[in-house]
C-alpha cells in the first residue's frame, strides 16, 4: 500500500494547488505542496516520521534529498518528451488497473484520487508520464555485460567477500561457479548504479534548475 500512496503523492504540477514553487526545472515548477507530500513518503520509506526529526540540520538535509529526487524525476520526464518516448494507452491502463486493484475496490481508489487532487483522467496521464520517465532512464543507463575475464578478475580480487555471501558447499567447483555468478551480478549492479548517477548528473548539467530559498 505504501508504494501505491507513493504513486499518488508524486503529484504533477498540472494539479491545481494554491501553491508556491519549491523549485523550477527548465521553467517547470515543482510546487511546495508536492514537495511536502513527497517528503513525508520519502521519510516513511526510511522508517522515519517528520515529527521524529529534532535536528534542524538533519531535517534540511533529508528534505533537500527529497527535492533532489523530484527534480530528477522532472528532468527524466522532460528527456522522455525530447526523445519522443510514448507509452501506449494499453500499458498505461494496465498499470492504473494494477494500482486500483491494490486498493481493493474502485470506490476507494476513486476516493483516494479525489483526496490527492486527481480525477481518473489526470492520474492516468500522470502514470503515463512516470512510465515514460522510467523508460528513458532505463534506456540512458543501460550498460554492457562484463566479459568473462572481467568477472573472473573481480571474483579473484573479492573472493573472500563473495564466498561469504553465498551458500556454502564442500565442492570447490560449485563454490567457484556460484561465486562467479555473484561476481557477475555485483559487477552489473555497480555499473548500472554508476550509469544512473552519470545520467542524473548529465541531465542536471544541461538543465536550468532554480531552487527557492
Amino acid at each position: 500500500m505504501r508504494i501505491v500512496w507513493l504513486c499518488l503523492l508524486l503529484v504533477l504540477t498540472s494539479v491545481s494547488w494554491a501553491d508556491v514553487p519549491a523549485a523550477r526545472v527548465n521553467g517547470v515548477e515543482i510546487g511546495l505542496m508536492r514537495l511536502e507530500r513527497y517528503f513525508s513518503e520519502y521519510l516513511d520509506a526510511q522508517g522515519r516520521a517528520v515529527t521524529s526529526i529534532r535536528n534542524p540540520g538533519l531535517y534540511k538535509r533529508l528534505r533537500d534529498q527529497a527535492l533532489d529526487e523530484l527534480i530528477d524525476k522532472e528532468l527524466l520526464w522532460q528527456e522522455a518528451q525530447r526523445q519522443g518516448i510514448a507509452v501506449s494507452d494499453e500499458h498505461v491502463s494496465a498499470q492504473v488497473g494494477e494500482i486500483e486493484a491494490a486498493f481493493g475496490s474502485p470506490a476507494l481508489f476513486e476516493r483516494r484520487l479525489a483526496e490527492a487532487g486527481f480525477d481518473r483522467a489526470q492520474y492516468t496521464e500522470y502514470t503515463r508520464h512516470e512510465m515514460a520517465a522510467q523508460q528513458v532512464y532505463a534506456l540512458l543507463s543501460a550498460v554492457d555485460a562484463p566479459s568473462q575475464g572481467e568477472v573472473e578478475a573481480f571474483y579473484d580480487a573479492n573472493q573472500q567477500r563473495l564466498q561469504g555471501a553465498q551458500n556454502q558447499s564442500d565442492n570447490p567447483s560449485v563454490i567457484r561457479e556460484h561465486g562467479l555468478a555473484l561476481a557477475r551480478a555485483t559487477l552489473i549492479g555497480q555499473r548500472e548504479a554508476q550509469a544512473r548517477q552519470s545520467v542524473r548528473q548529465r541531465l542536471r548539467e544541461s538543465a536550468k534548475v532554480e531552487i527557492a530559498d
